[in-house]
């Protein structure tokens, strides 16, 4: 795909599941500090309401990024994450579970030395009993023509 062929309103997806696994979990929690026992301790964690520990909300997000390189496959056009608008997590992401996305194209606007892209991600889960994402968010990527 060209970006140039890109369209506001365009859709891409369902991507590629990734895999949440206990131990991406685990890794998440030691790369950000965040050892709160509901996403590390498997044993306390099947007393809460989830019946299990769950991904960090910004471990959640960060599953963005996999989906956009799996659906948004430019020739020469290297992305950079410029921001993220609007983020919301309505379900919890059990580890264990597996995730995949959707994406719709937002703005799309020129931006000294590129172009500025807003993008409509949902994620979700394959466990879910009730459909409910575990992440919906506006991202803004900045796209650059490689050499």
């Amino acid at each position: 795909m060209q970006l140039q062929d890109l369209r506001p309103g365009a859709t891409f997806g369902p991507s590629q599941w990734v895999e949440v696994t206990q131990a991406r979990v685990d890794a998440f929690a030691d790369a950000t500090d965040d050892h709160q026992w509901i996403h590390v301790d498997p044993e306390r964690a099947r007393s809460s309401q989830w019946g299990g520990t769950i991904a960090h909300g910004w471990l959640s997000l960060a599953l963005v990024a996999p989906v956009v390189f799996d659906l948004l496959q430019f020739e020469r056009t290297m992305l950079i994450n410029y921001g993220a608008e609007r983020v919301r997590f309505p379900a919890p992401l059990p580890a264990g579970a597996c995730v995949r996305g959707r994406l719709t194209i937002g703005e799309i606007t020129t931006v000294g030395g590129g172009t500025r892209i807003a993008v409509d991600a949902t994620l979700e889960q394959d466990m879910s009993t009730d459909g409910k994402p575990v992440c919906v968010a506006r991202i803004l990527l900045q796209a650059t023509e490689s050499r």
